[in-house]
């Protein structure tokens, strides 16, 4: 994602938040989350009457709803569910933190210098738009471990939103900030410090939520080859055994989790805007 597309994206969504809410009740604000689960809820169970009826699919007829949501009850009573997402999330966590220490930095520096940002826009660019599971055969030779290599990949794919979104926002912050701070005798570290850090606070939790959106979906094709735990791990094992019910309950917890994260920092971002005092 360029960084004019964050920045445009970030407008839309700022635009747009004075609207979000208004003419609704607050009866049918709180139920319009449900509903649209229950709409997905219907569609897995049509999907599911589908499967049953098809002889050519009946096979598969563990997807459907009962039988998934039966496995997944046994998932979380059994503790596998935790079993196989503890290590799915600490390679997660270290892949985002390894994008998060590299991506703010250089977002920082792009933001703030405009030759600098002309400078590396094509090489990262060209980076950006290379899939990340491109890179297995160079991270599996360089790495001595799987696990190594599946944080390296989660981090190839994480830090180009986090490093785009906080270079858009340096680029939003107003003038008159940085030029108050230089009045009141701020340097640069104390400018950055006292003002462009905390301007750029809710921009750089975005693209982390961005981030953490791509490398949830790297994570489990990562996880497929080399590793004995974890998420993928789990679902290529029940693949192989044809245990189709534990398998859909397994995509059902990969996606109950990855809508826990996002809703997390979702709501840091939003407690994260900045009003600097008058």
């Amino acid at each position: 994602m360029s960084g004019s597309a964050i920045e445009a994206a970030l407008a839309v969504e700022e635009s747009l938040a004075p609207e979000r809410g208004r003419g609704l009740g607050p009866a049918l604000d709180r139920l319009a989350p449900l509903a649209g689960l229950a709409g997905l809820l219907g569609l897995w169970y049509a999907a599911g009457l589908v499967l049953e009826s098809v002889p050519a699919y009946a096979a598969f007829a563990g997807f459907a709803p009962g039988p998934a949501l039966a496995a997944f009850r046994d998932l979380v009573a059994t503790g596998e569910a935790w079993r196989a997402a503890g290590p799915s999330l600490a390679r997660i966590g270290q892949g985002l933190a390894c994008a998060f220490l590299l991506g703010t930095p250089l977002g920082l520096l792009i933001g703030s210098s405009p030759l600098l940002e002309r400078t590396l826009q094509p090489p990262f660019q060209l980076l950006r738009m290379i899939s990340p599971l491109a890179w297995m055969p160079v991270a599996v030779l360089v790495f001595p471990t799987w696990d190594g290599a599946i944080v390296f990949l989660i981090a190839a794919a994480a830090i180009w939103p986090i490093l785009f979104a906080t270079a858009a926002g340096v680029k939003r912050v107003d003038p008159v900030w940085l030029t108050l701070a230089r009045n009141l005798g701020a340097g640069r570290l104390g400018a950055l410090r006292a003002v462009v850090i905390p301007a750029v606070a809710q921009d750089i939790l975005t693209g982390l939520r961005l981030a953490l959106g791509v490398a949830w979906i790297v994570l489990v094709p990562a996880e497929y080859l080399g590793v004995t735990s974890g998420l993928g791990y789990a679902i290529n094992d029940a693949r192989d055994t044809l245990s189709y019910d534990r398998l859909a309950a397994l995509v059902l917890l990969i996606g109950l989790i990855g809508y826990a994260l996002d809703a997390a920092l979702g709501r840091l971002a939003a407690r994260a805007r900045w009003i600097p005092a008058t």
